[in-house]
């Protein structure tokens, strides 16, 4: 019985040290004044701008201070392009990805804007 119990608590702990190990999703958080309807990056520097990400979010936008996660992107330095639901586009230069966690964009970061 000892033994037995002894094998469950070893699953157990295994169980949580996996689940904890388990980066948590890279999620955008978007702290420019308007709703995105797209969000794409590319390598900085580079204009292969992969899928809109935007399409993540239940509602397929990103409103003022909304999250939304970030898929099939690396960690590293992006140039996003973001449209927002006025059908401005801008972009943000040089933005830090990281692994794991949130990185933000603000109505500062943008630049290069146009109707």
């Amino acid at each position: 019985m000892i033994r037995i119990f002894g094998l469950s608590a070893v699953l157990v702990v295994a169980a949580f040290a996996s689940f904890a190990a388990t980066p948590s999703p890279v999620k955008m958080w978007n702290l420019t004044p308007e709703t995105l309807a797209e969000i794409q990056l590319a390598p900085a520097g580079t204009t292969g701008f992969g899928i809109n990400q935007a399409l993540n979010d239940k509602d397929k936008a990103v409103d003022f201070d909304e999250q939304v996660r970030v898929t099939n992107t690396p960690p590293g330095r992006y140039d996003l392009r973001l449209r927002d639901v006025k059908g401005r586009v801008c972009f943000a230069r040089n933005v830090n990805v990281p692994a794991e966690g949130v990185f933000s964009v603000g109505e500062k970061d943008l630049v290069d804007c146009a109707r």
